[in-house]
């Protein structure tokens, strides 16, 4: 995987956080249809961009809710 692919992966998680406002990362890799390490390597680009925020979902403290910053 090279960084061109992870950017174009990181577009298509943005796009599905941008449609759906939160989502699980269960629900991200179904939308996104990206295996596992292709969403987390996403994942780490928007992060390291500032553009996401990955919290513990406080029902299920093993999956994780990601939802894209509100830029005001």
């Amino acid at each position: 995987m090279n960084t061109e692919t992870i950017g174009v992966n990181a577009g298509t998680v943005w796009n599905a956080l941008n449609e759906a406002e939160t989502l699980g990362l269960k629900q991200l890799k179904k939308v996104t249809k990206l295996k596992d390490k292709e969403v987390f390597a996403a994942l780490g680009w928007l992060a390291r961009e500032g553009k996401v925020t990955i919290t513990v979902d406080p029902e299920d403290e093993k999956e994780f809710l990601i939802s894209l910053i509100q830029e005001c």
